[in-house]
């Protein structure tokens, strides 16, 4: 399931982020200060099945409680109030978020021991790396 994801991972490299939050609508001053930060990520699991991702910034925290394959609706770290739905497929965790007709993929899995998280919106494509921080 999503054990492989479980524990506290920490941002090592960003591939073209800005350009991606310019794709979702970011304004300027969102897009500098996020660009500038670098994530720590710790993702858990409950006994009910829960999964809880938790991204800390020294500029934001922001958390998620969602279960696989059920709609979550998300107000995001840029403000905006979106429906997620997260499903694993061939061992990724993707997560499809709409908002005012638009929607981003996002997908995580784990490659070398790292985990890849690839931000897609239309054309537009990131990469964030991060390694286990234990």
């Amino acid at each position: 399931m999503v054990e492989q994801f479980v524990g506290k991972w920490k941002m090592t490299s960003s591939e073209n982020f800005d350009e991606y939050l310019k794709a979702v609508g970011a304004g300027f001053a969102f897009r500098q200060i996020a660009s500038l930060a670098k994530p720590n990520v710790t993702f858990a699991v409950d006994e009910q099945g829960f999964i809880f991702m938790k991204a800390v910034t020294s500029f934001k925290t922001f958390e998620l409680k969602f279960k696989l394959d059920e709609e979550f609706d998300e107000a995001t770290a840029g403000g905006k109030k979106a429906k997620n739905t997260m499903s694993l497929v061939d061992n990724k965790l993707i997560q499809k978020q709409t908002w005012e007709g638009n929607t981003t993929t996002i997908e995580r899995e784990i490659i070398d021991s790292k985990l890849i998280v690839t931000c897609i919106m239309n054309d537009v494509v990131a990469i964030r790396t991060y390694e286990r921080d234990e």
